[in-house]
């Protein structure tokens, strides 16, 4: 059966102490909005809302490629930021999962078994239940005499004995679409915070005869996250799942404690990842690499085999048996080639650096294209930027380019050429030759005699 996803995400959130809704905020580099929305994906939902309300011009920018966006104009509790979606989900039959956009640790394996504890009983609904260490805040599960889920009651409004109740709300919700907003309309909103709830849809369920399925989950998978401090909770929490599963698969962690690494970044078995390794994005390591110490990828292709030490890298790529650093930047558009290096201090931007060449130290590469076999010395600049339009620098195969040379782009070194170090390169430079552009020496006998009281 067709399945479809509301995303909650109107919350304010202001236990965060931010200027940022919370739904926005992230756990190792994603915000947990996008936890929420890609684990409906992955559990097959063909359909995806997000409901925005406060702050939601931060929000939409989130969800708005693969979500129907829907406005809630006023907050007036959860069932009434399920119905702003009635008219977007017209005419829809199936299953419609209600989720809680502040819960990045779900995951997609539970929410596919809601969907199928609704369905195969035919239910109106199916509520995810969790027994917290402390059920403080959340919403009981109130059950018959059978065991099953007859009514939640939020803390506000239970009774002391019910407070007493350790099975809680998770706050993932699976609905009979066509029973769902018929029964929103019959919420009330006399309660204690005068708002219309979405859990009083189980009780109205049950009096009406139809059935409520139940699936419990694990406790930490559930934790909505309302403050910095649950914040790095759920980053620990998410740390150590995702850590372990690369393990699992092959990867060598020296200390898992001191390696963070996104949930969308993919990494290949042998790989080692040494203490403060921070993985982000859409990151790929390829087989045998060596990454790490005090190294930053995001959105990071590296290659089979590659060495990269205290290296920060964003949007760039290292094919096979590249080397980068210590102390490296490659800025978005490097391109390492096969067997490539980027040593000790150097940045590079937009540029790519051909097979087996080198750029050892102290060197900035920005919109150059090297060949092969090119040897940039120590200290070696292309002064691309001329304070209006950026320029390009190519290098050909072979050429060796001296120590504290400044290439002023547009130029051109051929292949095979030699650039004598400490030269300043303003004019292209034919394949095979020599090229000097510096200051002759000029040597005064006497001069530092004659003049040592005045420079004293």
């Amino acid at each position: 059966m067709e399945a479809a996803a509301i995303v909650l995400a109107a919350g304010a959130g202001t236990r965060m102490k931010s200027k940022r809704p919370k739904v926005v905020h992230e756990v190792l580099g994603k915000p947990l909005i996008r936890w929420v929305v890609d684990a409906a994906r992955q559990a097959g939902v063909g359909r995806v809302l997000a409901v925005v309300g406060h702050q939601r011009e931060q929000v939409i920018p989130l969800v708005q490629d693969d979500c129907e966006v829907v406005t809630q104009p006023q907050r007036r509790g959860t069932a009434d930021a399920v119905a702003v979606c009635r008219e977007a989900l017209a005419g829809f039959e199936g299953s419609v999962l209600v989720l809680s956009g502040d819960c990045p640790l779900i995951e997609a394996d539970t929410l596919a078994a809601l969907v199928a504890a609704r369905e195969s009983r035919n239910a109106a609904v199916a509520v995810l239940t969790m027994a917290p260490p402390d059920p403080f805040g959340y919403g009981r599960i109130v059950r018959d005499d059978q065991g099953v889920p007859a009514a939640i009651v939020e803390q506000r409004d239970a009774t002391p004995e019910q407070q007493a109740i350790t099975a809680c709300n998770a706050g993932f919700y699976c609905f009979d679409a066509a029973w769902l907003f018929d029964a929103l309309a019959r919420v009330d909103d006399r309660n204690a915070q005068g708002e219309r709830y979405l859990t009083d849809t189980v009780a109205l369920a049950r009096r009406e005869g139809r059935a409520v399925a139940e699936v419990v989950a694990d406790w930490a998978a559930c934790q909505g996250v309302n403050s910095r401090v649950q914040l790095a909770e759920a980053t620990r929490a998410a740390q150590a799942r995702i850590n372990r599963a690369h393990m699992e698969a092959g990867v060598t962690m020296t200390d898992p404690r001191q390696v963070w690494i996104g949930p969308d970044v993919t990494i290949q078995p042998d790989v080692e990842l040494l203490p403060q390794v921070h993985l982000m994005g859409r990151t790929s390591i390829g087989p045998d690499a060596v990454i790490g110490p005090n190294t930053r990828l995001t959105d990071t292709a590296v290659g089979e085999g590659c060495v990269v030490d205290e290296t920060v890298a964003v949007q760039a790529v290292l094919d096979r048996g590249a080397s980068a650093g210590p102390r490296a930047y490659l800025r978005p558009g490097a391109h390492l080639c096969e067997g490539a290096k980027a040593g000790t201090h150097v940045e590079i931007k937009n540029s790519t650096v051909g097979p087996r060449s080198k750029v050892p130290h102290l060197s900035y590469l920005g919109d150059a294209r090297l060949g092969a076999d090119v040897n940039i010395g120590a200290g070696s600049i292309t002064c691309n930027y001329d304070g209006v339009r950026k320029h390009p620098t190519t290098v050909g195969d072979g050429a060796f380019v001296g120590s504290d040379t400044m290439m002023v782009a547009p130029v051109s070194i051929g292949a095979g050429a030699v650039v004598g170090a400490g030269s300043t390169i303003v004019s292209d430079v034919p394949d095979d030759a020599l090229s000097v552009a510096r200051a002759r020496q000029v040597d005064i006998e006497g001069w530092a005699a004659r003049h040592r009281d005045q420079l004293l």
